[in-house]
């Protein structure tokens, strides 16, 4: 009797310790400041929600393809002005409602109303009309042609909800994902687990946890001690070569849609000159290597360097520090400048490395860390700062530039113009020019000084499959994600 004990003892352990991990712990530096895509502008926030809490009726694939989500299907008419998009059957929302057309109509109406706090309420600006063919089919009219129409759909900006848990989804989130929302802890997680009426493929995991660590080197305890799996955007690249000397870790590079620049206030800082005298003055080479331990692309304009209408304008703003201080000389007195630093590593150490740099040229600085709710209610909202660095994570996103009362406050009526033409064309090869004009227009303005494209650095469980090598948006997509053993 005992040795049969003994036996079966022996084989439930063996079971139990052959048996597939399904549970996750992912690091994250920046806890999000709410858990609503649709009312906030943090990059922090997609990376927990974004295809595991909440879909669009497209989203981004991890090559960045835009592919079918809660629409399987949809079609345009011949003048590109009308999108019929076929949903899915059988979605429900998390609360156990049914997802159909009427919920599409609110949430882009919602989207798109004039007093609407989305982020990124731009995506919805040629929407003309949301229609409710029939519970399963939507039609939307656009006042002009628009072929990035599904792209804009895809973005965390634009994913559906529920009329019932849309003011509360904050704080509650209620989506359509394979995973629903569990607990927040405030200051250190979000707990999610799988949805067993989920409409598509389950998920290989049952749970997820993201845990908030803003500390370079508690990050590096972490992932050393196992309490963390894996750091999808790991914020010590100085520690990558310990990994990677470490079976027990994967260390993932890829390239992100983040173009990291020292944002500019265009109205404390009205005179090009001084724009000029900055740009100048900084090293981006020193900042790349400095800061990020060599991982990073320069940039000379707000656009990915791996996007195929890419212009490399990183000469037109070259480092010249001989150049920088004859145009302070020339402007005579400069006051000391604002520079706000989020918490991110590269923006606290790039930030002191580009203090000094301008103090070469004889421009002093004022550095001020803020906390990331305080960056963006301060900087983002509130628009009071002079100097910041952030790393804008959004895809092909230089259509910021065309808002005036977007934080660093670029007003100019051309190169809103010159939007506006390219979101009504088309045409392949027209577009692609009107986009390096675009790209020509800011560098030649210095709205910024861009400083690098950022690099994807993630560490990971060896025996992990399926995260993202690079990062067309901003998500830490679980849907893929799975133990090997």
């Amino acid at each position: 009797m005992f040795i049969r004990s003994a036996a079966a003892i022996l084989a439930l352990t063996t079971a139990a310790a052959m048996a597939q991990q399904t549970d996750i712990t992912i690091g994250m530096q920046l806890e999000p400041p709410n858990l609503d895509p649709t009312g906030g502008a943090a990059a922090a926030i997609d990376e927990v929600v974004y295809a595991n809490v909440f879909e669009g009726l497209t989203r981004f694939g991890p090559d960045g393809a835009v592919l079918p989500a809660l629409a399987s299907a949809w079609q345009v008419s011949e003048d590109g002005t009308v999108w019929t998009f076929t949903l899915r059957d059988g979605v429900t929302f998390h609360d156990g409602t049914t997802m159909d057309a009427e919920d599409v109509v609110f949430s882009l109406d919602r989207a798109r109303a004039e007093d609407s706090t989305n982020a990124q309420k731009a995506l919805f600006a040629g929407i003309e009309s949301v229609e409710a063919t029939d519970p399963g089919t939507v039609t939307i009219t656009l006042s002009a042609p628009n072929g990035n129409l599904g792209f804009n759909l895809a973005w965390g900006d634009a994913v559906i909800v529920a009329p019932e848990s849309a003011e509360t989804n904050a704080t509650n989130p209620v989506g359509t994902g394979p995973f629903t929302f569990t607990d927040w802890v405030q200051g250190d997680r979000v707990e999610l687990t799988r949805n067993p009426s989920y409409w598509g493929p389950a998920p290989a995991l049952e749970t997820a946890t993201f845990k908030f660590i803003s500390d370079p080197n508690a990050a590096f305890a972490a992932m050393m001690a196992g309490d963390i799996d894996a750091f999808p955007n790991f914020p010590a690249p100085e520690t990558l070569a310990s990994f990677e000397a470490d079976p027990r870790f994967s260390v993932i590079v890829g390239s992100t849609e983040g173009e990291t620049i020292l944002g500019m206030n265009n109205a404390t800082l009205s005179d090009i000159r001084l724009r000029q005298a900055i740009s100048f003055a900084i090293d981006r080479q020193a900042i790349i290597d400095g800061a990020m331990f060599g991982f990073g692309t320069p940039i000379g304009s707000h656009f990915a360097p791996h996007n195929p209408d890419y212009v490399d304008l990183t000469d037109a703003a070259a480092y010249d520090p001989d150049r920088a201080r004859a145009l302070v000389a020339e402007i005579g007195e400069v006051p000391t400048l604002r520079l706000m630093l989020p918490p991110p590593a590269y923006a606290r150490r790039g930030g002191e490395i580009i203090a000094s740099q301008l103090r070469e040229v004889g421009i002093e600085t004022e550095i001020t860390n803020l906390e990331w709710a305080q960056w963006l209610e301060q900087v983002f909202k509130g628009k009071d700062f002079d100097l910041t660095i952030v790393s804008h994570t959004e895809p092909a996103d230089i259509n910021i530039y065309a808002r005036p009362d977007y934080y660093f406050q670029y007003d100019n009526a051309d190169f809103q113009a010159l939007m506006e033409k390219i979101g009504t064309t088309t045409d392949g090869a027209e577009r692609s020019a009107l986009l390096k004009d675009a790209q020509k227009k800011i560098s030649d303005d210095f709205v910024n000084a861009y400083l690098f494209q950022l690099a994807k650095t993630g560490v990971a469980n060896a025996n992990i499959a399926g995260l993202w090598e690079n990062a067309p948006t901003q998500a830490n997509d679980l849907t893929g994600v799975s133990w090997t053993q």
